[in-house]
């Protein structure tokens, strides 16, 4: 067998004006999300790192350069159709793998047009890209335990099938950049063949215990899911001096994900856990100033 040698990858450190900056560029993401859901009524939350800069900093965490939403299957396909119309294309792209032929993650993501924020290790994927905020679509878990396992596991590879085009260059064993290099040749169209056959086969029961996203992991104490009753009480929480909105039992929520969530990590481990290799940011005056 023919081992692949790991390429070198160009990782780039934003320094605390650029980070603001692409924060800035998030934000007005966020907000032109914000004002199509609330038109047409659809439900979501702030999440991860995301919804704990909302509780702990009122806005983002200082050293995050990422922002999160997670909402249900049904609002999401609301949301797609209602950005045909409503959504600003000169500025904003809502990416899927079916809107960029070249895309392969098994979340969506609203691009900021005119930017850039390549990921290292992914220079050589062709999807469009630039400042993003990624959308979190949850769909039902199987109530019954053994078909959780059987869904937990399906999630897994599809997942991993997904990431293997990157997996083949940023591993860091030899033997997986591999396995991941074969993986890799899968037509990317299958596996979301899969994806969406199993999403389309557990959301027929739209009253299901728990829901989940299908090709990001959970935290351990929630690896099946979480509850959808989530959804049932929300509100709204101030974010960068806007309002954006939130599961009202966010304290159940980050303690799931962070376990003591108000308690601000060492110095030495506040800094960005996705790496770029370049970037190219708005400046803040140039934005929108019906959204900044």
């Amino acid at each position: 067998m023919r081992y692949v040698m790991r390429k070198e990858v160009k990782e780039i450190d934003l320094s605390p004006h650029e980070l603001r900056n692409m924060q800035m560029n998030m934000l007005e993401i966020l907000i032109e999300f914000d004002r199509i859901c609330r038109k047409h009524d659809i439900k979501y939350s702030l999440d991860g790192g995301t919804f704990l800069g909302a509780i702990r900093h009122q806005g983002f965490i200082p050293w995050d350069p990422d922002a999160d939403i997670v909402i249900l299957r049904e609002d999401y396909n609301r949301f797609k159709q209602a950005c045909k119309e409503e959504m600003d294309h000169s500025s904003f792209f809502l990416q899927d793998y079916k809107t960029d032929h070249f895309y392969r993650w098994g979340y969506a993501r609203i691009l900021r047009i005119g930017t850039e924020y390549v990921r290292a290790g992914h220079e050589h994927i062709k999807a469009r890209n630039g400042v993003f905020v990624d959308i979190f679509t949850l769909d039902s878990v199987p109530d019954s335990y053994i078909k959780r396992v059987v869904h937990k596991f399906m999630c897994y590879c599809i997942r991993k099938s997904l990431w293997s085009e990157v997996g083949k260059i940023v591993h860091p064993k030899v033997a997986m950049r591999t396995l991941f290099r074969l993986i890799s040749r899968i037509d990317k169209y299958r596996i979301f063949r899969v994806r969406d056959w199993l999403a389309a086969k557990c959301n027929k029961d739209n009253n299901s215990i728990l829901v989940r996203h299908m090709c990001s992991p959970h935290p351990p104490k929630h690896s099946y899911g979480f509850p959808r009753a989530l959804f049932n009480s929300m509100k709204e929480y101030n974010f960068e001096g806007r309002k954006f909105w939130g599961f009202a039992d966010y304290d159940w929520y980050l303690k799931s994900i962070y376990d003591d969530y108000m308690t601000l990590p060492p110095e030495n481990k506040r800094n960005s856990h996705i790496p770029c290799s370049s970037y190219k940011f708005i400046e803040p005056s140039e934005l929108s100033e019906s959204s900044i």
